[in-house]
């Protein structure tokens, strides 16, 4: 059973959660996950016939996204723990035009069940705030990356204004777990604790530092939303 520090089962929750979560991705961010993404995979190198993984895939859609904006030549392992997550996931893979270059995975990110230096790309998209330990999780993203390949996180992350954050504290502390309960057939419990995830997660500056310590470099950071979510891109 994997828990987070808290004590909660965040296999379970993921589980249970997995049928709204597509539909409360879009509510929560207004649909600009998507847009995220789009600007993050712009600022990506995509060498040919790349191997990339996405940890934490979720129901796969960066998995599906960085399908598209790769070559041919290119594959996608898509990991994640929740079996739940990972069925429609595949369902979304099997209707979409890659499903040959897509492979998706049931396993622990923070015991990665691959070679070290297997892969060109390594990606984790509003994940990495979830492990019960996120640095032995980057740790093993560092093992698992070739010399000179690519690490880009994208997460939530805690605006510094102090004419946001308050807005920022008020929408993920009180209106989403709201939100949870009306649109995802009661689960406030499950989103509360999503909002903790967010609240407690180390700022963007802090994860830099870690990168460098894990033993990253060319760490450089991006943040959207007036620092609701940041990307950071780093090498091996």
């Amino acid at each position: 059973m994997t828990r987070s520090p808290k004590n909660t089962d965040v296999q379970a929750l993921f589980n249970k959660i997995a049928p709204e979560y597509d539909k409360m991705n879009n509510i929560i961010s207004f649909g600009t996950h998507k847009l995220w993404r789009q600007k993050v995979m712009a600022r990506m190198t995509f060498p040919n016939g790349a191997d990339i993984i996405d940890v934490a895939t979720g129901t796969a859609d960066w998995a599906l996204a960085l399908a598209e904006k790769s070559d041919e030549t290119a594959h996608v392992t898509g990991l994640d723990f929740s079996e739940e997550m990972l069925a429609i996931g595949q369902d979304k893979v099997d209707i979409s035009d890659y499903s040959e270059k897509i492979t998706l995975v049931q396993g622990d990110a923070m015991a990665l069940p691959f070679d070290d230096a297997a892969f060109d790309i390594v990606t984790i998209g509003f994940g990495l705030r979830n492990l019960p330990d996120p640095v032995t999780g980057l740790k093993e993203m560092y093992r698992v990356l070739k010399p000179g390949g690519q690490l880009v996180i994208l997460e939530t992350s805690q605006p510094d204004n102090p004419i946001v954050k308050p807005l920022w504290q008020l929408y993920f502390g009180k209106i989403m777990p709201v939100f949870g309960k009306v649109f995802a057939k009661g689960k406030y419990t499950e989103y509360k604790y999503l909002d903790e995830t967010t609240e407690h997660f180390m700022d963007y500056m802090t994860l830099g530092q870690v990168l460098l310590k894990t033993g990253f470099k060319k760490v450089t950071i991006s943040r959207f939303n007036l620092g609701a979510a940041a990307v950071h891109y780093a090498t091996k």
